[in-house]
């Protein structure tokens, strides 16, 4: 099934939080109108890391037939990918797509990166600071994070998750204060967006429910797998929710109640925040075409039609 598309978007947007249901939906839709499908997700770039990083591979076939995708498993675990990179992998894929006629569908619950996507924003790949960082070796963790808080508004917490992680984000923040946005030329993007949810209480028994699924799917061993290729714990940590959780309880530091029940309020948490950055979004001028995840199938995708035709 095609449908038209009267207002000439070159971007179909489909975001929202954990365990919501957005890939199944971008995945359908891109199956009817024969669009294919870009991965606005910060972790699912790395080859192996699929339990944990929710890939949904299932979801990309639909009537039998493979929904083509993009920016899932580029990298091998313990690579640093970063939104700089995920842009410029993104604007890749989208004129590629562009010159062949076909639709982007553009899916994932990372905020900053699908922004980073649709806003276009003039990004900088930033080096490592060794001199820096051997300068805030002595200081704590808590004085890395204030020092962060005092250059940035704090959207994404996940930057003070780990040691590594705050010395990373502080590393970038000096660096943008001292350089220039890099000038590059972004291809022209009529986009449009829709955010796929749950009410507040369904959303949390999906979450949990979700995460109990996928550790008896065996997240726990896909986990000790990538410790087995030789991955450092503290890179694999550095990804942040199941692969900080499930690497401590690997490891032996933790029980696995503890580490189920850790989990399970980080992910509440990540799913949150992932609103939070949402409702930012729109507040700054962005329509996010809400779609109510208890709607069967043929209903969301008819939302979306009557949303391209109007």
């Amino acid at each position: 099934m095609k449908t038209s598309n009267p207002q000439g978007y070159n971007l179909i947007t489909i975001l929202g939080p954990t365990a919501g249901g957005k890939t199944s939906v971008a995945a359908n839709l891109a199956s009817h109108i024969g669009a294919e499908i870009i991965s606005g997700d910060s972790r699912q770039v790395y080859r192996k890391m699929d339990l944990g990083t929710g890939k949904d591979i299932d979801d990309y076939t639909v009537n039998g037939k493979l929904v083509p995708y993009h920016l899932i498993d580029l990298f091998e675990p313990g690579y640093k990918f970063n939104v700089y990179a995920y842009q410029t992998q993104f604007v890749k894929v989208f004129n590629d797509l562009l010159s062949r006629n076909v639709l982007p569908v553009l899916c994932g619950g990372s905020g900053l990166y699908i922004e980073a996507a649709i806003q276009g924003y003039r990004l900088i790949e930033v080096p490592e600071n060794r001199q820096l960082r051997d300068d805030l070796a002595s200081k704590s963790h808590g004085e890395l994070e204030r020092m962060l808080a005092s250059m940035k508004k704090m959207h994404n917490h996940s930057d003070t998750d780990t040691r590594k992680r705050l010395l990373r984000a502080i590393e970038i923040e000096v660096y943008y204060a001292d350089a220039d946005p890099a000038s590059f030329e972004y291809p022209t993007i009529k986009n449009i967006i829709f955010g796929v949810r749950f009410p507040r209480l369904q959303q949390r028994e999906r979450i949990t429910q979700r995460l109990r699924q996928r550790l008896s799917e065996g997240m726990i061993d896909e986990v000790e797998n990538i410790l087995a290729d030789g991955v450092d714990p503290e890179n694999l940590i550095y990804y942040g929710l199941e692969y900080k959780w499930i690497t401590k309880h690997v490891l032996g530091e933790i029980s696995y109640d503890v580490m189920f029940e850790g989990l399970n309020t980080a992910i509440h948490q990540f799913a949150k925040r992932q609103m939070t950055w949402f409702r930012r979004m729109e507040r700054n001028g962005l329509t996010i075409n809400w779609i109510d995840g208890n709607l069967p199938m043929d209903s969301k995708l008819n939302y979306i039609y009557d949303k391209l035709q109007a």
